[in-house]
């Protein structure tokens, strides 16, 4: 009988109190139903779908395919973050997102952000993320999670709109950017190594961070790519690398952290289960793989759920969650006083049977 067949569940409770980063998130798709339906109501716009099944919605179309469900899912991103007109909104979301982090026992959080999904913000993106930095700063004087942004590229754009990007934001210096990202469907762009090389390159030589979503509806051919051409020093997804046992050695020997997100990954169809998503063999080869929620909002789901999940499905005790509570901190991009700081609470963390009890 494997391990994983005999597990138990860590409680959520422990896991919440577990210092930890999270660093495949999406502020897009981390609005609330609340939030939706608040902006929507000051926006006088009609919502896509009724009010109680506006989330199911959003991922319908994932059963027949990953492009399907990738590109309907991104479409209803574009709705939500559409509604946000003014400094204000956008303040206050990113204040109720970090309530949300901290509420998970999440400590800090590299929260990747897309201004294409942002359509009243086109001609103002320095603005959109000064009002996500004050919201930001607000909760940070709060005594919540402190979170920083990662401005992403759409994977469709040009290479000359990706440069200005990087431009934009790299002169104007919006405060808590502090990454370079592209998302998007890898399925329907293919290799963006060609158009997005000099926008990273950039982005590197002016201080900014890489990461880049790759080997999610692309195989591990996205994930050579991600690394050999744009300087990624972290994969979000990558987990189809596992069919290619020599990137495999590639990421645990130069320990290129992976920002996993199984329950995403299985909701539009990349795997039929958690029980055979290639997480713990990623894992296990000795690849610093982090576990994520992606859009937690619109996937109903919290990081302490997935995490718990995660220990019954596939045998994670309470040491090997704090191990990836350690991993989490060291693939962030959180600096190295809140890192060190992190690091030394998390090693503190009792994880004997009697601490779940008493």
């Amino acid at each position: 009988m494997t391990k994983s067949a005999v597990a138990q569940r860590v409680d959520e409770a422990w896991i919440r109190a577990l210092p930890k980063a999270e660093v495949h998130i999406h502020l897009e798709g981390s609005l609330g139903l609340a939030d939706l339906l608040g902006l929507a109501k000051a926006a006088g716009a009609q919502l896509p779908f009724p009010a109680d099944r506006l989330f199911g919605g959003a991922t319908a179309g994932a059963g027949d395919g990953a492009e399907t469900g990738l590109s309907s899912f991104l479409r209803f991103l574009d709705w939500g973050c559409g509604l946000v007109a003014t400094p204000e909104q956008a303040s206050s979301l990113a204040y109720r997102f970090a309530a949300r982090q901290t509420a998970s026992g999440i400590r800090y959080t590299d929260a990747i952000v897309n201004p294409g999904h942002w359509g009243q913000w086109t001609d103002r993106v320095p603005a959109l993320f000064a009002a996500f930095a004050d919201g930001f700063d607000e909760a940070r004087v709060d005594g919540l999670a402190e979170v920083n942004t990662c401005v992403s590229l759409s994977r469709g754009q040009s290479a000359s709109s990706a440069r200005e990007l990087v431009e934009q934001i790299t002169e104007s210096r919006p405060p808590r950017v502090v990454a370079l990202s592209i998302d998007g469907d890898e399925h329907r762009s293919g290799p963006v190594s060609h158009r997005f090389a000099e926008a990273f390159s950039l982005a590197r030589d002016r201080g900014l961070r890489r990461t880049v979503h790759a080997g999610e509806s692309s195989g591990p051919e996205g994930v050579r790519d991600a690394l050999d051409h744009l300087h990624a020093e972290r994969i979000d997804h990558g987990i189809r690398a596992v069919e290619d046992p020599a990137l495999v050695g590639r990421l645990r020997d130069q320990q290129i952290p992976l920002g996993v997100c199984p329950r995403s990954n299985v909701a539009l169809g990349l795997y039929p289960s958690w029980e055979v998503h290639p997480f713990r063999h990623l894992r296990q080869a000795g690849v610093a793989v982090t576990l994520n929620t992606d859009d937690p909002a619109v996937l109903g789901t919290s990081l302490e759920t997935d995490w718990s999940v995660s220990s019954q499905i596939w045998g994670l005790d309470r040491s090997e969650l704090r191990d990836l509570a350690r991993t989490s901190v060291t693939a962030s991009f959180a600096d190295d006083d809140l890192t060190n700081r992190l690091l030394a609470e998390i090693d503190a963390i009792d994880v004997s049977e009697a601490s779940e009890n008493g």
